[in-house]
């Protein structure tokens, strides 16, 4: 892959308006989480935008690529990151239509395989040879399926709590669908008309995000993730709305055979760790889980599998569980690649 991207006539021009740094809007007022270890915001373009991130520690440094989950934001890692090694750069997206990130446009919807695109657009324009993936939940799928098919560009891998893609009970697909695209096609007319989107209190706002996570982001938590959700109501005092795009609650999963995942694993060779909390569901029959698992172990030396007494977020709400094993894994298996000062400019 990296030899075609170093062939495209693109890079250069991409690569002339890549990366800046900009200003947070001032969101103080509703809990803004403040950082323990260096961080700026970053913006990368894209057709349709830009792409949000937080660049943590240095900037001369390739960073590991941290994906969030479905509905979440970069702001998923604020409490991770700075409890790992401080030599270590982490760049923390927003997915498309996430957090502080462009929507795609309208009349489209939201693909796990676009995502797996997005990474590859990222390292042509940082013009890396090599990614490091961190990823929780939906990235942690998204990496999954790019680890698997450039398995010689994606030097280690860290997934939490969300193995492969979810295999799909046959009979539920037609039923979903008939519900999901008409609500689907009612959220992107109302995006078109700028509809007015409900709007709720900062308390509200916490407690409808911990009810629809089923607790497993905490009230205390919260904030982290809605720092980047949000904004304030231009015609309700003291009411605050979300920004994510609404079309992402109805996108598909990719729907893929079992046999595919399993194809896919035997592909994963790099030095790879994968951390599943004991009180999060697995979101398919577990005997899918377990055999991809399997093949994984059987085929790659430097796998390492882990269960932590936790729930879905547990990288957020109890970082101090992760963090020593996601150390310990990247002192044996991340190494240091400096960027020149043409790749760092942004």
């Amino acid at each position: 892959m990296s030899r075609l991207l170093a062939k495209s006539p693109l890079v250069n021009r991409v690569f002339r308006r890549t990366c800046t740094i900009t200003s947070l809007p001032n969101t103080a007022s509703i809990g803004t989480p403040t950082g323990e270890r260096e961080v700026e915001e970053v913006r990368i373009p894209v057709p349709y935008g830009e792409i949000a991130g937080k660049w943590w520690g240095p900037k001369e440094v390739r960073p590991i690529v941290a994906l969030h989950g479905w509905q979440d934001n970069a702001g998923t890692f604020d409490k991770l990151i700075p409890l790992l090694p401080p030599h270590i750069s982490v760049l923390a997206l927003d997915l498309p239509g996430h957090g502080l990130s462009s929507r795609i446009p309208d009349g489209m919807s939201y693909n796990t395989m676009d995502s797996v695109n997005l990474l590859t657009r990222i390292m042509m324009i940082y013009r890396w040879k090599k990614i490091s993936l961190m990823a929780h939940s939906m990235g942690s799928i998204i990496s999954f399926v790019f680890s698997s098919v450039f398995p010689d560009n994606v030097d280690l891998y860290v997934g939490i709590d969300a193995l492969k893609p979810h295999i799909l009970e046959t009979e539920k697909v037609g039923p979903r669908l008939e519900r999901r695209i008409p609500q689907w096609l009612l959220a992107d007319v109302r995006n078109r008309e700028k509809s007015k989107p409900p709007c709720y209190t900062f308390e509200e706002l916490v407690e409808r995000l911990c009810k629809a996570t089923n607790q497993s982001v905490t009230k205390e938590t919260a904030p982290y993730l809605l720092h980047r959700n949000i904004l304030k109501s231009a015609t309700e005092p003291d009411k605050y709305y979300f920004s994510r795009d609404s079309r992402l609650k109805y996108s598909f999963p990719l729907g893929w055979s079992q046999e595919t995942c399993v194809a896919l694993a035997k592909r994963l060779m790099m030095p790879y760790m994968f951390i599943k909390a004991l009180h999060s569901p697995y979101y398919e029959d577990k005997k899918y889980f377990d055999e991809v698992v399997e093949v994984v172990k059987r085929n790659n030396p430097n796998f390492r599998l882990e269960f932590v007494d936790s729930t879905h977020h547990l990288h957020l709400t109890e970082p101090h569980k992760v963090a020593p094993m996601i150390t310990e894994f990247l002192n044996q298996h991340w190494h240091k690649e400096e960027l020149s000062a043409r790749k760092c400019t942004r």
